[in-house]
């Protein structure tokens, strides 16, 4: 792809990944804090619906299930006993099922607290971004393209991104689903495809989660981002540099 604007993929990528950090959490904190924490309390508190929450995009949907490997990889900076004690206690509060296969599926109750979430995510967006119309409507068709390429480079040969991106894609989409929302949740998903990329980037460097997080800035942590941004490039290719620009400015227009 030929672009006139001097933006290429790998310098996009490390340009938008805390755009679209910043962007993600003020949603998901406007979500909280505007009756995200009631809602949960209601159906046990955090030790009932965290991991709901942060598999939402995928356990919401009919039939959406998350393996053992996608968990592993989305909680792979945690400690694994907590995650399992945690997980553990999020089925006896019966919101998720653990299948025979090892995989999980939201249970009933479950279901319903989901769709609460998605009212309450639709509600608290429209108010933080209201006015913004034009712009949530370019990002959700632009990162929609994003997800699209990346769901294909995926399934190719040493695409990069792996099993945190797999748990997550494509997110959860019913029809009716309002853009603030859409917005939300592209954006967290694409979250997942960076995380995968950077994962790559430290592992190469004979890191493990742990020596990564302890790693000071430097050099080495230098090498480890641009080696992450040059993984996390490949889908941004199916944006022209123009449309990347864009991307940036619009992320950047949004209140949060």
């Amino acid at each position: 792809m030929n672009d006139t604007v001097e933006l290429a993929p790998h310098l996009f990528a490390g340009l938008v990944a805390p755009a679209v950090d910043r962007t993600f959490v003020a949603g998901m904190l406007a979500g909280r804090d505007g009756g995200g924490a009631e809602l949960s309390q209601r159906y046990g508190g955090p030790a009932a619906t965290g991991f709901l929450v942060e598999f939402r995009t995928r356990l919401a949907a009919p039939g959406g299930t998350v393996d053992g490997a996608g968990f592993a990889a989305v909680t792979r900076y945690r400690d694994p006993a907590e995650c399992r004690r945690a997980l553990d206690k999020q089925v006896a509060h019966g919101m998720i099922h653990r299948r025979a296969d090892g995989g999980l599926a939201a249970t009933e109750r479950g279901l319903a607290f989901l769709a609460e979430i998605w009212q309450v995510h639709a509600e608290v967006t429209e108010e933080l971004w209201a006015g913004h119309d034009d712009r949530l409507l370019r990002l959700v068709e632009a990162l929609g393209r994003v997800l699209a390429c990346a769901l294909v480079l995926a399934d190719e040969e040493d695409a990069g991104p792996g099993e945190a991106f797999a748990a997550m894609a494509p997110p959860y989409e019913p029809d009716g689903t309002p853009p603030g929302v859409l917005l939300l949740n592209r954006l967290g998903t694409l979250r997942y495809h960076r995380a995968d990329a950077h994962a790559a980037a430290w592992t190469a460097a004979g890191h493990t989660a742990s020596s990564v997080a302890a790693l000071p800035d430097g050099p080495e942590r230098l090498a480890i981002e641009l080696e992450t941004d040059r993984r996390a490039a490949g889908p941004y290719a199916v944006l022209t540099a123009g449309e990347r620009l864009a991307v940036l400015a619009d992320l950047a227009a949004l209140p949060g």
